[in-house]
This record gives structure tokens, C-alpha cells and sequence, in this order.
């Protein structure tokens, strides 16, 4: 019985801490142009996985850059992520190749329309206010 019931513990401290969000990943300043981005670094497949999810809110300057080990097509969705988002797909270069919006809590698939190593979660709407579009390219230390 104390054997079943420290496994029982074990697993529900798992599932707690599972539903937290990553606030203490590396981070990186990236530019947009003129714009400052401070974007935390998902470089593993758990912290990738893990994403934005169960967020509540983020600043407007902060987002999240996913890298990828080499250049492919990436999917996202927003299974358990409660903010709204804007995905830019982005290549090697830094050179953004798409951008999509993302409603929170759902299914669907939001594809880069060609193999890239980078994706930049912003809160919705960030790229277009900021007049941000395929074909801009984004600067820093990552994609030198």
C-alpha cells in the first residue's frame, strides 16, 4: 500500500508539474527590422513539445523561437495553449517564409510552406502590426 501510494504521488506531482509553463528557458534578442524581440530559446524535443502551453499571458516584445536540429517541414498546433498566437516559419538564413495565426486550444495544423529550421511564436497579430511579412529577414546571434 505505501508503495502504491508513493507512486500515486509521484505521478500526480508529474501531471502538476506538467501543466506548468517553461518561464526559465534560455533566450535570445532577435530584431524584426527596427523591433526588439526577447524570445526564449525551445532547442529539445521536450522543451519544443512543451512550447507555449499553459501560458496565461506574455509580453508583447517576448515570444518563443523553436529550433530544429535540421532545416524540414514543421506543423504546429495549440493543444493546451491558452494564448492566441502568430507563427513565422523562418529558414536558415533568418528569412522569414511564412507567417500564420493560431486561435488557442485547437487541433489544427499550421504548416511552413517549405523546409525550415526556425519557428518564432509571437502573441496574435504581433508580425502584422509591426508590417512584418514573408520575406523579412530577422536578425541575431542564431543566424550567423
Amino acid at each position: 500500500m505505501k508503495k502504491f501510494l508513493a507512486l500515486a504521488a509521484l505521478l500526480l506531482a508529474a501531471a502538476v508539474h506538467a501543466q506548468e509553463p517553461q518561464m526559465n528557458l534560455p533566450r535570445v534578442k532577435l530584431t524584426a527590422g527596427m523591433h526588439v524581440i526577447d524570445a526564449q530559446v525551445a532547442a529539445t524535443n521536450e522543451q519544443r513539445m512543451t512550447g507555449l502551453m499553459h501560458r496565461r499571458e506574455m509580453p508583447q516584445h517576448e515570444g518563443m523561437l523553436f529550433v530544429f536540429e535540421y532545416p524540414s517541414q514543421q506543423c504546429f498546433w495549440m493543444k493546451n495553449t491558452l494564448l492566441p498566437l502568430s507563427v513565422a516559419f523562418v529558414d536558415d538564413a533568418g528569412t522569414i517564409v511564412n507567417i500564420d495565426e493560431m486561435q488557442p486550444q485547437t487541433l489544427d495544423s499550421h504548416c511552413s510552406a517549405k523546409p525550415v529550421r526556425y519557428v518564432l511564436e509571437m502573441n496574435k497579430g504581433w508580425f502584422a502590426k509591426k508590417g512584418i511579412q514573408a520575406g523579412t529577414k530577422l536578425g541575431g546571434p542564431i543566424f550567423r
